[in-house]
C-alpha cells in the first residue's frame, strides 16, 4: 500500500478504489497542471507589459522614474490633487498616450493573428499578409489624402468605415478562394498577397497626385508609426479590441473544431464557411481601427501568436489571450528600439517590426509542415 492508501484495487477511509477512479484522478491532476501552466504564461505576459509600460514612460527628457510614472498614474485617478503638475503633463500628456496606443495594437494585431492562423490552418497568414491591412491602408489613405470617405462623415468614423470598407475587399477574395473546391491554405495566402501588391500599387498612385506636406503625413502613417497616437486613437482601438477578443474567446472553441479539418467540423454540425465568413469580418474590423490611426504595421500578427503557440499549444481558449499579452509586449518592445536606435531621431515601429518579422516570417515559410496543423 501506498501513502494514500491505494492498490491497484485497494481501498482508502472512503472505500474500495478503483484502478480507473486512480487513472482519472491522475489524469484531472495532470490537466490541472497544463492549465496553470497556460495561465502562468498569461499572467507574465501581462507582467511584461506593464513593466514595459513603465519603463517607456520615463524615456524622454523629463528624467522621470518609474516609481514616479507608477505613483502619478495612481494619484491621477484615485486623487489628482497629489499629482506632481510636471511629472503628470509628462506621463500623461505627452507619453502615456502613445504607450496605450502601441499596447492596445499590439493586443489587436496579436488577437487577429492568432485567430486568421487559427481559421486558415496556417502560422503565415495574419491581417497584414492576406492583404487585409493593405485594403484598411488604402480606405484609410482615400480619406486622409483626398478627403473621400464612404459615408460622407469627416473624422474618426468616416476613417474608420471608410478603411473597414476597404478591408473587406480582401477578405472576400480570401472567402471565395476559400469556397473553391480543393483550395488550401496556401493558396488563400497567396489570394491575399496578391491583393496587397494591388492596394499597394493603388496607394502609390494616390500619393503621387499629393502635395508634399499631404505625401510627407501620409507616408509617415503607411508604414507604421505611433508618433500621432492620441487618447481619441487609444480608446477607438481598444474599444474594438476588447469587443473583438470577446466575440473571438466566444467563438474559441469553435476555432479549435475548425483546425480539426472542414470534414470534421460539418460532422459536428458546425459550418465552417459561414464561421470564417464571420471571423474575417471581426478581423477586417479590429485591422481597420488599427491601420486607421497607427498605419500598417506588419508581422506583430504573425509573430506574437507563433511564438505564444511554441509554449501553450494551438488551444484558442488560451492562445488568444496570451497573444493579445505577448502582441502588446512586443509591440511596445519594438516602439521602445525605435525611440533609441537613433536619438534623439525616431524610426516608424513598422520598420522594426519588419527587422523582427522577416526573418521568421522565411523561417516559417522554409520549415512549415502541415502535420503541426
Amino acid at each position: 500500500m501506498n501513502r494514500r492508501g491505494l492498490w491497484h484495487g485497494g481501498t482508502t477511509e472512503e472505500g474500495p478504489v478503483s484502478e480507473e477512479g486512480a487513472a482519472c484522478e491522475r489524469m484531472a491532476s495532470s490537466y490541472r497542471r497544463y492549465v496553470a501552466r497556460k495561465l502562468v504564461f498569461i499572467a507574465l505576459c501581462i507582467a511584461g507589459a506593464i513593466a514595459v509600460t513603465g519603463y517607456a514612460a520615463t524615456y524622454g527628457s523629463s528624467g522621470i522614474t518609474p516609481g514616479e510614472v507608477y505613483r502619478d498614474i495612481w494619484y491621477h485617478i484615485v486623487d489628482p490633487s497629489r499629482c506632481d503638475e510636471t511629472v503628470d503633463w509628462a506621463v500623461f500628456t505627452v507619453r502615456l498616450p502613445r504607450i496605450m496606443t502601441g499596447l492596445a495594437t499590439g493586443m489587436s494585431l496579436g488577437v487577429a493573428g492568432a485567430a486568421m492562423q487559427s481559421m486558415m490552418k496556417n502560422p503565415l497568414a495574419d491581417p497584414y499578409t492576406t492583404g487585409i491591412s493593405s485594403g484598411a491602408s488604402f480606405g484609410a489613405t482615400l480619406a486622409l489624402g483626398l478627403g473621400f470617405t464612404v459615408t460622407g462623415a469627416g473624422g474618426t468614423p468616416g476613417l474608420v468605415s471608410t478603411a473597414f470598407v476597404f478591408s473587406l475587399i480582401p477578405a472576400a477574395v480570401i472567402i471565395l478562394v476559400s469556397s473553391l473546391k480543393n483550395a488550401s491554405a496556401a493558396t488563400m495566402i497567396l489570394a491575399g498577397i496578391a491583393v496587397m501588391y494591388l492596394f499597394n500599387a493603388c496607394t502609390t498612385l494616390i500619393k503621387l497626385t499629393l502635395s508634399e506636406q499631404s505625401l510627407s503625413a501620409v507616408y509617415q502613417w503607411t508604414v507604421g508609426d505611433l508618433s500621432g497616437s492620441t487618447w481619441e486613437s487609444f480608446y477607438v482601438i481598444l474599444g474594438f479590441t476588447i469587443a473583438g477578443t470577446a466575440l473571438l474567446m466566444a467563438m474559441s472553441k469553435k476555432l479549435n473544431i475548425l483546425i480539426t479539418g472542414d470534414r470534421n467540423a460539418k460532422a459536428l454540425g458546425l459550418d465552417a464557411h459561414r464561421l470564417r465568413v464571420a471571423l474575417l469580418l471581426l478581423i477586417s474590423l479590429m485591422a481597420a481601427s488599427v491601420v486607421c490611426f497607427t498605419g500598417i504595421i506588419g508581422f506583430v500578427g504573425l509573430v506574437a501568436p507563433h511564438i505564444v503557440r511554441v509554449f501553450l499549444g494551438a488551444d484558442n481558449r488560451y492562445l488568444i489571450p496570451a497573444s493579445a499579452a505577448f502582441g502588446a509586449v512586443l509591440l511596445m518592445s519594438a516602439d521602445l528600439v525605435s525611440r533609441v536606435v537613433i536619438a534623439p531621431t525616431f524610426l516608424p515601429v513598422g520598420v522594426i517590426t519588419s527587422f523582427i518579422g522577416c526573418p521568421l516570417f522565411l523561417y516559417l515559410l522554409i520549415r512549415q509542415r502541415s502535420s503541426a496543423w
